[in-house]
């Protein structure tokens, strides 16, 4: 009774990751409404930011006000999820983006499980099995193949790759960050605080008077839907799996998110596929069901 009610438990937080990649995955249908207003990717990012903590901040403040309450003591770990991790992230994946273009980008953002598997087997004492390490693999060859890095001409500067790499690293301490602060708060106050200081951190670098003169009523609806839809529940939702899951576990489910993404665009846009793209789309799935595997794993 006991291991049927472990077995429900792994399956609900191993669902919450899972349903925020997927989240993720579908940013692409609103950013395209905001790019045709002239938002760059980096004033989205406030937009996401700012508008996320103004609706948690009213979510907090009716339901229940002591979920916004935080000792001081532990800033660290806000700026650990919010600063170190969401902005550093999200500069450092754009900077790739025009280093050396979104595909690139997308499969070095993408290194982060391994990351997160380094990371935590240090901090945490998380075991390297052999299951995990075979999922990790799978992963990065399937986004790999999916980015269409394999007989494409697409190059690496130094400048890309290391950038690329940091945009990996930053993706990946959102969790261990959140390891931490997840020991004394609830997952909706950790979010709220991360995209606080993210925002605060990142409006220096978006042009606001820019942001301001492109201003039109059509933005609402998409603002409102990156926000609430790619960025309030998926967040909330991840942080919520990281509290009853491994973090390496759950760095490799969230790779589900470029999977949606490149399916939306081969059925919404039209998007050319090959076999290549096709085969890695398995291999992130493949990936995914591995992770679902419990058993006797060797160390």
């Amino acid at each position: 009774m006991c291991s049927l009610e472990n077995k429900k438990s792994d399956l609900k937080y191993t669902a919450a990751v899972i349903l925020s990649g997927v989240l993720w995955g579908i940013i692409s249908l609103f950013l395209k409404a905001l790019t045709s207003c002239g938002f760059n990717s980096i004033q989205i990012m406030v937009i996401r930011a700012v508008l996320s903590c103004v609706i948690l901040f009213f979510v907090l403040f009716f339901k229940d006000k002591s979920l916004l309450k935080i000792q001081v003591k532990d800033l660290w770990m806000f700026i650990g999820t919010g600063i170190v991790s969401l902005t550093l992230f999200s500069l450092c994946y754009f900077t790739t983006i025009l280093e050396s273009g979104a595909s690139v980008a997308v499969v070095l953002l993408y290194t982060s499980p391994i990351f997160v598997l380094l990371i935590s087997a240090l901090l945490f004492k998380e075991k390297i099995t052999l299951v995990k390490v075979l999922a990790l693999v799978l992963t990065f060859c399937g986004c790999v193949l999916v980015a269409g890095l394999v007989g494409g001409t697409h190059s690496v500067s130094v400048k890309g790759f290391v950038v690329g790499l940091c945009s990996g690293l930053g993706y990946a301490l959102y969790s261990i960050f959140s390891r931490f602060a997840l020991k004394k708060y609830k997952p909706i106050t950790i979010t709220f605080y991360t995209f606080l200081f993210s925002g605060i951190s990142i409006i220096p670098f978006c042009n606001l008077s820019e942001m301001i003169s492109n201003f039109t009523p059509g933005i609402i609806l998409p603002s409102f839907a990156i926000s609430i839809l790619c960025t309030v529940l998926p967040y909330i939702l991840y942080t919520y799996g990281l509290s009853g899951i491994e973090n390496s576990k759950a760095a490799i489910l969230v790779t589900v998110e470029p999977l949606v993404g490149t399916l939306i665009g081969i059925f919404l846009y039209g998007e050319g596929h090959n076999a290549l793209k096709l085969c890695g789309i398995a291999m992130i799935f493949v990936s995914i069901v591995l992770c679902g595997i419990k058993g006797k794993e060797k160390e």
